[in-house]
């Protein structure tokens, strides 16, 4: 197609891609306290306060340190639906707006390059969720422990839209942590990289992974470090084992040549051009006679 359909079938697209972010918006904003409910939960359950801070004050000096989820401002409640609701839109719609951009792209691979891309689309989602679990399965002991730095005698005032912000941060961060192994093999599967050479950085990547573990939670435990590290571990290690299974079988596939959709490769080596003899002229015609009906010039 020339430019302007391209840029005609990508205003269409997106158009399609907003609309459905949008309708989902709104349906989510009707069921923003259980989408607040659902990622507060694990942090109310762990550190929330089971009474009063005046009933705290009372007690013994000894009770362990809890918070108050608490929401400052008449705007913030509203503010706050609203960023709820598009987050849960740009989520719960993510098929509809990534089938676009695939529809789009699509036309343009070929037909090995769209089973790559298929498998790396089914990859990909399952492993941000997998990510995603692992951060709001560890938000309770993450909670308890940063509770813990609390002074003595302090009331800890948790405002929502901070929690909130913590949670997604965790999540966004955990799910795309579990996406290193995925882009190690789109390099390897690209010709970047090679699963040897990925295999020799096993002890930069394990270092490496560590400490982006330990930078990216949150608290300062051990646990919560190797919660996220461990798997990640794993991961790229799978990724290695797979890219060396695609270097094996990419050295049998140029044994048999280019596939069906593809052209050959060309040799541009440049050669050396042997000279050419020079071609002996013609004898000059001795008289000015035609022979044949025909002399020098015509």
């Amino acid at each position: 197609m020339p430019l302007a359909e391209h840029l005609r079938e990508l205003r269409n697209r997106l158009a399609k891609a907003l609309l459905a972010i949008v309708l989902v918006t709104v349906v989510a904003a009707f069921f923003y306290n259980e989408i607040i409910n659902f990622f507060t939960e694990p942090v109310l359950k762990s550190v929330g306060c089971k009474q009063s801070f005046e009933e705290l004050a009372r007690a013994k000096d000894d009770a362990d340190p809890c918070a108050q989820i608490t929401i400052n401002g008449l705007l913030t409640p509203f503010t706050l639906a609203l960023k709820v609701s598009l987050m849960a839109g740009v989520v719960l719609a993510s098929p509809v707006w990534l089938y676009q951009l695939w529809a789009f792209v699509a036309p343009g691979l070929h037909r090995h390059e769209r089973k790559y891309a298929y498998g790396f689309v089914a990859t990909g989602f399952p492993l941000f969720l997998v990510g995603a679990y692992f951060a709001y399965a560890v938000l309770p002991t993450t909670a308890e422990v940063l509770i813990t730095f609390t002074p003595f005698g302090v009331d800890n005032l948790l405002p929502l839209d901070d929690l909130l912000d913590l949670v997604t941060r965790m999540v966004v961060v955990f799910g795309l942590s579990f996406e290193l192994p995925l882009l190690l093999i789109m390099l390897n599967f690209s010709g970047a990289l090679t699963g040897k050479r990925m295999l020799g950085w096993w002890r930069g990547m394990i270092m490496g992974i560590t400490l982006f573990a330990a930078i990216a939670t949150p608290s300062t435990d051990p646990l919560t470090m190797m919660a996220l590290a461990g798997p990640i571990w794993i991961l790229y290690f799978g990724a290695v084992a797979v890219s060396l299974l695609n270097d094996r079988r990419r050295r049998r596939m140029e044994a048999l040549g280019p596939a069906d959709d593809e052209a050959s490769e060309l040799d541009l080596t440049p050669e050396d051009i042997d000279p050419v003899e020079p071609v002996a002229a013609l004898p000059e015609q001795a008289t000015k006679d035609r022979v044949n009906g025909y002399d020098d010039v015509t």
